[in-house]
């Protein structure tokens, strides 16, 4: 890597479920609303148990302390009578197989069936985005060990610190977390500030210590970006063919050396190595957490 990716330390919030306490108050009234009324009129509410959380497929588990958030909330929740212990939970970023069990539920066994779905939830889908991002980690490093993965703001209204860590628990960068964290040129505004250079040398006009990437569409838009007096950190290259990313990093390395690549647009797993041999510093996949399938865990009493 030519440079130093700018990141917001997600990984680094790990045990705090404080930062899920909106997210799991939502999920309980959304879910159990006034009580579950067939766990309520069949199970003792003197009853207490422990329940398993298992891997039924193999991944990297994500949302650990958003289930803690859950429980927490749950605590106080009227309707639940006790709280539920979280107990021999594995770490955030743990690689699981099927059958493993992920962490036990102790309490009474009226409020662990009404919390369920709650706590599946967020860590299927957590783990879900979590072992998508090491699918694709995997791959990129086998081809060009220093090249990342990154995300980027295609996620859930709510969800985007869930799933923004979920990438760095699968190996993942995480892209700038808000439009506040880094400035972005993209193609509109390429179109609605006059030109890739008028827009970026205006960014960087108004804010200039703040980290800027600026999209380009074909390698004549790269060609003149990069040679810019004080070029951005970061170029993007939106939808170039594995052959122009790799003439897209001679380029580079012989008009400005320290500005950093990265891939985007239609990137599939099958390909990622073919990018990132190529030479690229990062490869952006909005998949990583728009188009997740979540983990398969289930809860056995």
């Amino acid at each position: 890597m030519t440079g130093v990716l700018p990141e917001t330390d997600l990984g680094a919030l790990d045990g705090d479920p404080a930062l899920f306490s909106g997210l799991a108050w939502a999920a309980l009234q959304e879910d159990i609303a006034s009580g579950d009324a067939t766990t309520l009129a069949t199970v003792p509410k003197e009853l207490t148990g422990r329940a398993h959380l298992v891997a039924r497929q193999a991944g990297v588990v994500s949302g650990v302390d958003a289930v803690q958030a859950v429980l927490d909330a749950g605590a106080s929740y009227p309707v639940l009578g006790g709280r539920v212990e979280l107990q021999d939970a594995v770490a955030n970023g743990a690689r699981v197989s099927p059958g493993t069990v992920i962490g036990v539920l102790a309490g009474p066994v009226v409020a662990i069936l009404q919390l369920e779905r709650s706590v599946l939830n967020v860590l299927s889908h957590a783990s879900g985005v979590a072992t998508h991002t090491a699918a694709w980690a995997d791959a990129v490093a086998v081809a060009r060990p220093g090249t990342v993965v990154r995300d980027s703001r295609k996620t859930l209204p709510g969800l985007r610190l869930l799933q923004k860590r979920a990438v760095v628990h699968g190996g993942g960068t995480p892209h700038r977390y808000n439009l506040s964290d880094q400035a972005m040129v993209k193609d509109n505004h390429v179109v609605a500030g006059g030109g890739v250079v008028a827009a970026y040398l205006a960014v960087r006009a108004d804010n200039p210590a703040l980290w800027c990437e600026v999209e380009v569409d074909d390698l004549d838009q790269l060609h003149v970006v990069l040679s810019v007096g004080e070029p951005p950190q970061q170029v993007l290259l939106d939808n170039f063919t594995v052959e122009e990313t790799a003439t897209a990093v001679r380029m580079r390395d012989e008009i400005a050396p320290g500005v950093l690549l990265e891939s985007s647009g239609g990137l599939t797993l099958d390909v990622a190595g073919e990018y990132a041999a190529a030479g690229v510093d990062s490869l952006a996949v909005g998949a990583l957490t728009h188009s997740v399938t979540a983990l398969d865990i289930g809860l056995d009493l």
